[in-house]
């Protein structure tokens, strides 16, 4: 009889030892399943951070194409002025041919800025201050009641490039 409780007792270590390699087994299957869809997450972060660097350098790179030239502009706006300035001296000469001259110069030079994206920003007398859009550089007492806090006079002009102001227009407001 030993001899049968001996076989029983073996049978039932062989399938406990079954047993315990098939969950050894399933949980190193587990194990790698975890560890591939570990990994895959890991492969989808870097992935999406990834596209958003290439989002953010394409769009910083479009940014600087924009402003790429903006150092130069703001350095050739004095020139600008120093043409309207001129401009205004002439018209007070009347000498037609020079004054003609000057005006095709001073076009030919704000047609080429305004192809790199150079934009006027308009402003004339009467309109409403806001300080988003313009520099005020005095307050003078208004001529009358209605220009309180408008525009009296425009010191110097404002410009954009593309959707930035690169100088905004100096301006004396009424109080």
């Amino acid at each position: 009889m030993s001899t049968k409780k001996d076989s029983k007792d073996e049978k039932e270590i062989l399938d406990k030892e079954t047993t315990q390699q098939e969950t050894n087994e399933i949980s190193a299957e587990e194990q790698l399943k975890l560890d591939v869809a570990e990994e895959k997450d890991k492969f989808l972060r870097l992935f999406a951070e990834f596209e958003n660097y290439k989002k953010r350098t394409s769009k910083e790179r479009v940014e600087l194409f924009k402003t790429a030239n903006e150092d130069l502009m703001t350095v050739l706006l004095p020139i600008l002025d120093d043409f309207d300035r001129g401009l205004n001296e002439i018209k007070k000469a009347k000498d037609k041919a020079l004054l003609k001259g000057m005006e095709l110069i001073k076009d030919k030079f704000y047609n080429t800025l305004t192809k790199k994206g150079l934009t006027h920003i308009k402003v004339e007398q009467g309109d409403i201050f806001d300080v988003e859009l313009h520099e005020a550089i005095t307050q003078i007492p208004a001529p009358s009641e209605d220009l309180k806090g408008k525009i009296i006079d425009i010191v110097e002009q404002g410009y954009k490039l593309g959707d930035k102001i690169i100088r905004y227009p100096k301006v004396v407001i009424g109080q």
